[in-house]
């Protein structure tokens, strides 16, 4: 809070994010100017924004790691060690043809277009997806005319103003804040990968029940991925899940075998569903 009323802002977004992983919120007002980049360039027009990636003037670099968008771009090539969506940038490679694919061979990858076909046409028209990375997500609901808001930290980089360049809508928010919106307004929710047993169970819970919240009645859960190990799943996850009061339209698991068969790790996708009476 140590600056100049009417001044510049501090260059303070690294501590700023850090409380706000903390689940400090909200961050305090106050009465400066942000930085913006020097020589900012304004962003491609809809709908090319959707697939190009920005002009690296339109980012203050300094918290991060890569000082522009090519750094990103390349970065599971280049650099050692874990990066949130280390190749979420590169919109050429897979997120390309991200939930394009229909699910014929019975895998835990569902398309869009398989989760659509659940409801009547026309009535999933608003949603979130939490931890969206670069908001492919939003991207592809947003060509077939449906809003989706995408929840994105910056963890060594610019997702947000990456989110924002692309045309759809970021919110700066952690796993840790309660979700800001009202009860029963969603019409689908969103997330892949974020939620998993990295999350302490409490916690865990409490972000079901914010997710139940906010759906509406026959609003959809789209469970993304969500991994553990193997005996978690039945003894702790499964009936955690149970416990909210979803229908489960779709259950599916299988192996994750990135890190090795050892760790008889697992993937759940599930699509859930808010019932339309007795929803408590």
């Amino acid at each position: 809070m140590s600056y100049e009323v009417n001044g510049s802002c501090p260059d303070d977004e690294l501590l700023a994010q850090k409380l706000l992983l903390k689940g400090c919120e909200p961050l305090p007002r106050r009465r400066c100017r942000a930085a913006a980049p020097r020589d900012y360039v304004e962003p491609y027009p809809l709908p090319a924004s959707f697939w190009s990636t920005p002009s690296d003037s339109s980012v203050v670099w300094t918290a991060y790691t890569c000082k522009n968008y090519t750094c990103l771009i390349y970065r599971k090539r280049n650099q050692k060690g874990f990066d949130d969506c280390k190749d979420c940038f590169d919109l050429k490679g897979v997120e390309k043809t991200r939930w394009t694919r229909p699910n014929s061979g019975g895998g835990v990858d569902f398309s869009i277009d398989e989760v659509l076909a659940v409801k009547k046409p026309g009535t999933i028209r608003i949603g979130l997806d939490i931890g969206g990375g670069v908001a492919t997500f939003a991207i592809r609901m947003r060509e077939k005319n449906i809003t989706i808001v995408t929840t994105s930290m910056n963890l060594n980089g610019p997702f947000n103003n990456f989110i924002a360049a692309r045309g759809v809508v970021p919110l700066y928010l952690s796993i840790s804040q309660r979700l800001p919106f009202f009860d029963n307004t969603m019409d689908i929710i969103h997330s892949m990968h974020v939620m998993s047993n990295w999350i302490p169970t409490t916690l865990l819970h409490f972000m079901f029940f914010d997710i139940y919240r906010v759906l509406r009645p026959g609003g959809l859960f789209w469970l993304d991925h969500f991994f553990c190990v193997g005996e978690q799943l039945e003894e702790v996850y499964g009936p955690l899940i149970d416990s909210i009061g979803f229908t489960k339209v779709k259950w599916v698991v299988g192996r994750k075998l990135d890190r090795g068969p050892e760790r008889k790790e697992m993937y759940l996708s599930a699509l859930l569903e808010k019932p339309l009476k007795n929803s408590w």
